[in-house]
This record gives structure tokens, sequence and C-alpha cells, in this order.
């Protein structure tokens, strides 16, 4: 094979693997939902969380309003907030808004979904389909890749504008 085969061999191979990372990338009327995402759990642990972002890109609101998936007995929308050194969470009960223009971030130490009575443990490498149901784009069904126990983004590495989000010393 001449370098030239190989080169070129080399640069598919690399845009191949770049259109998988976008590949996640859902798009559900105006709303683009990215970096889905949740974290490895311990052997016996009842309760995961994921993540994902949320894009509006449309000229009218849209609200997140349920989630459903096999991996767990039931799944909402939570809220963790800190408030005088006091953690609380709480599930969001009249749904989650996504405004036009705006783009919502489910993270660690935010916004997040709270999946519970887990039918097994979450391993990192393991794909999570879940169902999204939002009030206009209505049903949408998403993969949230499981990265390892305590990642704070979506590559496992804590960088970013995650780590804005990392609450990890905080006593509960």
């Amino acid at each position: 094979m001449t370098l030239f085969k190989r080169s070129v061999l080399a640069a598919a191979l690399l845009l191949s693997s770049a259109v998988g990372v976008f590949a996640a990338d859902v798009r559900a009327g105006d709303l683009l939902i990215s970096q889905t995402w949740s974290r490895a759990t311990p052997g016996g642990a009842k309760i995961g969380a994921g993540y994902l972002t949320i894009e509006n890109k449309g000229g009218a609101p849209d609200r997140l309003v349920a989630v459903s998936g096999q991996v767990a007995g039931k799944i909402e929308i939570h809220e963790m907030a800190v408030n005088n050194g006091v953690m609380t969470m709480r599930p969001v009960e009249q749904g989650l808004t996504i405004e036009p223009g705006k783009t919502v971030t489910l993270a660690p130490g935010g916004y997040h979904l709270m999946m519970m009575d887990l039918k097994s443990p979450l391993k990192q490498g393991d794909k999570v389909p879940l169902t999204l149901e939002f009030e206009k784009a209505g049903k949408v069904a998403v993969t949230l890749d499981v990265q390892a126990v305590g990642a704070k983004a979506p590559s496992g590495d804590g960088g970013g504008m995650m780590k804005q989000h990392d609450h990890s010393g905080m006593k509960m």
C-alpha cells in the first residue's frame, strides 16, 4: 500500500470515528439533545443519575415532562442545589422548561435524571436506552453512555464547563 493510500485510509478512519461522536446527538422538532451520559454505579446501588444537554433552536419554549426506561423502576427529573451549605434534592414537578434559543444542561450538582430502583448496576461502557417526553417535541429515544464511577463529564475527564458542578467535597 502506498503512503498516499495509507494517508487516505487513515483520514477516512478519523472521519468515521468523528462522525460516531456526533451520532449520539438527537434532533426532535426544534430540540437538539446531546452529551447523554451516566456514571457507573457500585454493585447493589439502587439509584443512578443521567445527564444530558438540551438546546432549543426554535422560537417557542418546550418542556421535558417525563422520562422512562427499562433500566429503573422509576425515573424522575430532579434538581440538586446547595443553600446555606445544605444540599437539597427534589423532583421538578412541572417539568423542565427549555426556553427558545437557550441550552439546559443536566449535569452533576444541578438538574439530572434520577433513576430509582435500578434493575441492575450501571457498568462503564454500558448503553442505557431512555425515552424523554417533551410537551411539544413528543417522545424521544436517547441512549446514555455509562462512564466511570465518579466521572464529572461525558468523557470522564472532569474537564470543561462540567468542573463548575463538582460538589465532591460536600457533606450529605
